[in-house]
């Protein structure tokens, strides 16, 4: 099975963006009255059909891949806009749009959720929507270590604030993705830079904390390759062992994982030689950042699959990254396809 772990519904019926343009207008202007009304809120199954089968199905099949683990657009959770009650409104509508896709495809994909997350809002509010979509049968979530959207004004992933809510992923087997949303910081790109330098923020966090030996179960996905930690790699190794820090690998452990959203041959390649094979999961997030082919190959920028097919690894290793290791890291995905085929 070649399971994707990183995928975003980036095609949604037109009438969700409608509505949240109408709902970040009035919560920029802090009027509630103009706060459209959830049950105007028009997307057919028809659409939702439409959206999905001419775009990421078309390209499940095209590129011989089997599940998407599926989630809300990132660049669209928006935790910056409005207040926390805006957040929980739009969160619950994309996680429960997520969960509608599931059930049409029921074979081809499996929800992550987005939280509710706000600018100064205690990470623990978020708890009662991951709850929620666990039991709609998602197998993880999103987790924005910068709800202001690109000012970094939250406390490192290190901080106590932040335990209650990991407390809460570990009693629910719910491993997290690290992942930030639209930058409205314009000194930034959002998937250009911000994307990447929030990555490699967190991992720069935790190596130098004891995060995981007071967490042991907790499980962070850091994607788009680990931002800049594969190519500096050895800066890292070396700025851990200064601060009498384990070996990168040791620290990572059943921790930390990266995906492979490098969108060229020589970056896997570079991507799978110095971070260690059971700490990689498959992933093209297509659709996503990068779309359209790439003139040099003639394929999707984001086709990911056909650079771990044409990197030096084993079988045996290839395996890993395309279905053993998120067996491992989302350790309710089997139950859950199982579940699904039913």
């Amino acid at each position: 099975m070649i399971i994707d772990c990183h995928g975003h519904y980036t095609t949604e019926p037109k009438d969700l963006h409608r509505f949240r343009k109408e709902q970040t207008e009035a919560a920029n202007t802090k009027d509630k009255s103009k706060m459209p009304a959830r049950a105007q809120l028009k997307m057919s199954e028809d659409e939702i059909r439409e959206s999905i089968e001419n775009n990421q199905l078309k390209l499940q099949r095209e590129r011989a891949t089997d599940l998407t683990i599926f989630s809300p657009r990132a660049s669209g959770m928006g935790h910056h806009v409005g207040d926390e009650s805006v957040s929980v409104e739009w969160s619950q509508i994309c996680n429960d749009l997520i969960a509608r896709v599931v059930s049409l495809y029921p074979k081809n994909f499996i929800g992550v959720c987005q939280l509710p997350q706000s600018p100064g809002v205690d990470p623990k509010n978020s708890a009662a929507e991951l709850e929620r979509c666990v039991k709609m049968g998602f197998v993880g979530c999103n987790l924005n270590p910068d709800p202001s959207g690109g000012y970094f004004n939250s406390p490192p992933m290190t901080d106590k604030s932040w335990f209650p809510l990991y407390e809460k992923m570990i009693e629910l087997d719910c491993p997290c993705m690290i992942h930030v949303s639209g930058c409205c910081n314009p000194a930034m790109h959002t998937t250009g830079s911000y994307y990447l330098n929030a990555d490699t923020m967190v991992f720069m966090q935790v190596i130098l904390s004891d995060l995981f030996k007071q967490f042991p179960k907790l499980k962070f996905i850091i994607p788009h390759g680990g931002g800049a930690v594969p190519f500096h790699w050895g800066r890292f190794r070396g700025i851990a062992l200064n601060n009498g820090k384990p070996e990168l690998a040791e620290i990572m452990g059943n921790n930390i994982f990266f995906d492979t959203c490098v969108y060229h041959q020589p970056g896997i390649d570079l991507l799978t030689e110095v971070v260690p094979v059971d700490n990689i999961l498959f992933a093209s997030e297509m659709v996503g950042a990068v779309k359209g082919n790439d003139p040099r190959t003639g394929f999707g920028f984001d086709d990911t699959k056909r650079y771990i097919d044409g990197s030096k690894l084993s079988a045996a290793d290839k395996k890993k990254i395309f279905e053993d290791n998120s067996f491992r890291v989302y350790s309710r995905l089997k139950a859950q396809i199982a579940k699904q085929a039913a």
